[in-house]
């Protein structure tokens, strides 16, 4: 029986402003326990800025992280998926495009986010990804 992303997507998924400064978004991520955030204008999905894109495109470029905004960070040319899509097809995608972590889309809104984690653990709880995934957070 196919299962589909609704099934495993992180529901209502922790949304910033183009214009938050990068450490704020850091701060909410840790303060979250989140590797990723999606960057919303009103109710439109403009990126996905995980915590290695902070660190790749703000702070190792040497910008401020205090007056850097996120739009700079962020990957704005998004694969998404709809809950209603099939997992295979959230796997396919994420193998084609190399993204861990996909918008979930429902009318053109953001509705959830599923990651690599998601489907280790729903695919093969067993495997190290799968057990990695499942374990508590060291902060």
């Amino acid at each position: 029986m196919p299962q589909h992303v609704r099934d495993i997507m992180t529901a209502a998924p922790v949304t910033v402003g183009p214009q938050t400064p990068v450490a704020t978004v850091a701060q909410v991520m840790r303060d979250q326990n989140i590797g990723a955030v999606l960057v919303t204008e009103g109710d439109r999905l403009r990126g996905l800025v995980s915590d290695r894109d902070l660190v790749v495109r703000t702070v190792a470029e040497g910008a401020d992280p205090r007056e850097t905004t996120v739009d700079r960070a962020c990957s704005g040319d998004l694969v998404t998926v709809s809950p209603e899509d099939e997992l295979d097809r959230a796997v396919r995608l994420m193998r084609e495009h190399s993204v861990r972590r996909v918008p979930v889309v429902e009318n053109g809104e953001p509705v959830g986010i599923v990651s690599l984690g998601d489907l280790a653990i729903e695919r093969d709880p067993e495997s190290a990804l799968g057990d990695i995934s499942v374990a508590k957070s060291n902060q």
